[in-house]
């Protein structure tokens, strides 16, 4: 078995500070995007934070202590706001390392770019959602935001910004994932992370995967980990293939055989191979790291209320009233999460709970409870065929 832990655990106390803080700088975004969300809409809302509350609110993220939290600005698009290269320069200078995630709009110019490098920023977020102009603009409901991606990913690496593409799953571009997939390759990124939709704001009107298509989906995103640096949003369940596959691959088993996978993930293999993505370009696998909804996970609202996660609309608070320090560490909501005894039906049974834990956010979505199992999980508790193994892998990755 490899020397590396097939699954990370991060470098903290994840109960005393967040891995990462999301803040959804403006809801304000020129796109439609058939996922979205927040719902977004094109004019800015009086009541998001300004930027002296901006700036109050990375202090309070600096108050966290060393390593200070991944702060990424997002939206809506964070180019909407006037002050963005000022509050990227403030919280640099606050000692975050500060990402941003842009809408893929015509104001992704080189320039543009280069500011926000030069504010300080470490890294840029874009979305790509399929491998062409004609799949990619019908999900993001406006034409030229393909194009206006690629150009700006391309100026972004020129830049010397690390890159992320974020492509969000569905039925719309399950078949051109391997193709998707050989686009990030060709252009080079960080990291691609790979969104299983959560059914929240427009993303309630497209269909669902199936537990089975998600099996297959998360399987083959595990396959092309060695060809790109892969991970996973919402689809938690990724850390138990990820162990799965550790054992299966150290006993020399058929995974495809012993995981059960189904005719989606033939599909996908088939056309992975064809396009070369079996051939590692990269001789380590990423493993996925140990975070959730709550845990090492916190979201910022553009008006200040605090979420596990922008796909979970619980609040615990708001940083206008409480700093975000003492929401995170003591608030009913964000210690619940953590405890995964809380965890209910299939995934408070299940051995993988405390390194996965499933998607929180997908569960209150679908049921109202946020403890409910993980509705796109289709994995029966104790039915992994080397329960001994998996036991010494998650002992290491705590």
């Amino acid at each position: 078995m490899s020397a590396r832990r097939p699954v990370r655990s991060a470098r903290r106390d994840l109960a005393d500070r967040p891995f990462i803080v999301i803040w959804e700088a403006t809801r304000a975004c020129p796109l439609a995007c058939r996922h979205c969300r927040a719902a977004a809409v094109p004019d800015r809302d009086p009541r998001e934070l300004g930027t002296a509350a901006a700036k109050e609110l990375m202090d309070q993220i600096a108050d966290f202590g060393r390593p200070a939290p991944l702060f990424v600005i997002t939206g809506g698009d964070p180019f909407q706001r006037p002050d963005l290269l000022e509050l990227i320069a403030y919280g640099t200078l606050s000692g975050l390392p500060v990402a941003v995630a842009p809408s893929g709009t015509p104001t992704l110019t080189p320039e543009n770019l280069r500011a926000v490098r030069d504010a300080g920023a470490v890294g840029l977020s874009l979305s790509l959602d399929g491998s062409t102009a004609r799949l990619h603009d019908s999900f993001r409901g406006v034409p030229g935001v393909y194009r206006w991606t690629l150009d700006a990913w391309d100026a972004a690496r020129r830049l010397g910004l690390k890159v992320q593409i974020n492509t969000t799953i569905s039925r719309h571009n399950l078949l051109d994932l391997p193709d998707l997939v050989a686009l990030v390759r060709e252009h080079g990124a960080a990291l691609w992370s790979a969104f299983l939709l959560v059914p929240t704001g427009r993303g309630r009107l497209l269909d669902p995967l199936t537990p089975g298509e998600t099996e297959d989906v998360l399987n083959f995103v595990h396959d092309v980990g060695l060809a790109v640096p892969a991970k996973t949003t919402e689809a938690h369940h990724f850390r138990r293939i990820a162990l799965q596959r550790a054992v299966l691959a150290a006993k020399g088993e058929d995974h495809v055989a012993v995981l059960g996978l189904g005719p989606l993930y033939a599909q996908l293999h088939k056309r992975a191979v064809e396009l070369g993505l079996d051939t590692p370009a990269r001789r380590i696998r990423r493993p996925p790291l140990d975070i959730n909804a709550g845990r090492g996970f916190v979201f910022v609202s553009h008006t200040g209320s605090v979420h596990p996660s922008g796909f979970l609309p619980l609040a615990a608070g708001n940083v206008r009233a409480r700093p975000l320090t003492e929401i995170y560490r003591t608030s009913g909501l964000f210690t619940g999460l953590r405890d995964p005894d809380r965890l209910g039906g299939r995934c408070g049974r299940c051995e993988f709970r405390t390194v996965c834990g499933g998607s929180r956010s997908r569960a209150y979505n679908a049921t109202g409870d946020p403890y409910a199992q993980e509705p796109w999980c289709g994995y029966r508790p104790g039915s992994f065929p080397h329960q001994r193994d998996v036991a010494r892998l998650l002992l290491a990755a705590r």
